[in-house]
């Protein structure tokens, strides 16, 4: 089996559970609120600044955001 290339790490079953029912509550994919409240919670960071200096990933777009043609 191959191994991941990025940390993957283990989110406490509590927080999923919060998580799924907050998303649910509002209506969106557990995905994207839990993008979105990290990007509220790391955006001005020491560490969301070496991530783009590093260019490691690319800042966040919003979800449901179409594409233009």
């Amino acid at each position: 089996m191959a191994k991941p290339r990025h940390y993957t790490p283990v989110i406490s079953r509590f927080i999923v559970s919060a998580l799924y029912h907050e998303a649910k509550r509002l209506k969106i994919p557990m995905t994207r609120l839990t993008d979105t409240l990290l990007t509220q919670s790391l955006k001005n960071t020491h560490g969301w600044q070496e991530a783009e200096t590093a260019r490691v990933a690319e800042p966040p777009k919003s979800y449901g955001a179409k594409k233009a043609a």
